[in-house]
């Protein structure tokens, strides 16, 4: 008989819920099932709230509520649903923060919300600024890194910002297109306003973070809302500079797995140092009949996800 995981955790990715009909994305093509979210993620917290042993921790990788609800305001209101609904579990959600949580509130504002999972003490010094990258342990010779996939962006600061700044000069560099938003000629079309990346400062924490867990013969899984390598999602929804996020990683031994969203179908690779890359299928695009969560069983020397509805199966050796 096969040993019992070391940890379980459970995975979601763009729940992005809006009380209001049904719609579409913005080529039109693909429907949005913005008020049925709320009841799929309610079926994945009743669904992980019977496991047994119990979970550890679930990871909520960003966009819980959608845009919409900025425009019709209720961004408050929907925040609120979302958290009462994962509020039901009896451990620990670690957020993302998604281009969707900037188009509804600031910041400033996440910071004082149900979605700043960011812990009181962190192993390494936590990078400058503003920035809501952080680790944990959950498990002897287990680290969780959450990354920052927005510190660098032009969304939920102030112009006046000189972060806000400094991203603005880098966007316009890469993007000469009237709307920012638009990959159209681009050579890197990851350079959107939709997306953002990860500052000097936070790259270097993460490096002192994998020295540590290499020091320490650790396996770390890391997460954010961006995915960082182009065979788990297509070019346009990646980090703006995700190849030095992967070098960072690639630069170390105790990385095994990146998890990721944003991408709403989905993506998988192993890369050539042997990391897997999972980007999640969307919640916001997934039929009321069916799903999108997962949980992860941590062993030794493989992660198993048990998916459910439009996310497969997965055994991912390390």
């Amino acid at each position: 008989m096969e040993a019992a995981p070391l940890f379980s955790f459970g995975v979601i990715a763009d729940i992005q819920y809006a009380d209001a009909e049904d719609g579409y994305d913005f080529g039109g093509l693909r429907r949005r099932y913005y008020r049925q979210s709320l009841n799929l993620l309610r079926d994945a917290v009743e669904a992980w709230a019977a496991e047994r042993p119990p979970l550890a921790f679930v990871l909520q990788l960003g966009d819980s509520i959608d845009g919409l609800n900025a425009r019709s305001g209720e961004a408050e209101g929907a925040l609120e649903q979302v958290l009462a609904a994962l509020g039901r579990l009896p451990v620990p959600v670690h957020h993302a923060w998604g281009n969707h949580e900037f188009y509804n509130f600031s910041r400033a504002r996440l910071v004082r919300s149900g979605l700043n999972s960011h812990p009181a003490r962190d192993m390494a010094d936590p990078p400058a600024g503003d920035c809501q990258a952080y680790d944990f342990s959950p498990a002897a010779q287990f680290r969780i890194v959450v990354l920052d996939a927005y510190d660098l962006s032009i969304l939920g600061r102030e112009p006046d910002n000189p972060r806000y700044q400094e991203s603005l000069q880098l966007l316009q560099e890469k993007n000469p297109n009237d709307n920012l938003n638009s990959p159209t000629g681009l050579k890197e079309p990851q350079f959107v306003e939709f997306n953002g990346g990860f500052s000097q400062a936070q790259l270097d924490w993460f490096n002192e973070v994998l020295k540590f867990s290499d020091e320490n013969q650790e396996k770390v899984v890391v997460m954010g809302h961006l995915p960082i390598h182009p065979d788990a999602s297509d070019r346009v929804c990646l980090a703006w500079n995700y190849e030095d996020a992967l070098s960072v990683i690639h630069s170390h031994q105790c990385v095994v797995c990146f998890l990721a969203g944003h991408l709403h179908d989905g993506g998988y690779c192993l890369d050539s140092h042997g990391v897997h890359h999972l980007t999640l299928e969307g919640v916001i695009e997934t039929p009321p009949e069916s799903n999108a969560f997962g949980t992860i069983y941590v062993y030794e020397d493989k992660m198993i996800l048990k998916g459910r509805g439009r996310i497969s199966d997965r055994v991912m050796h390390f």
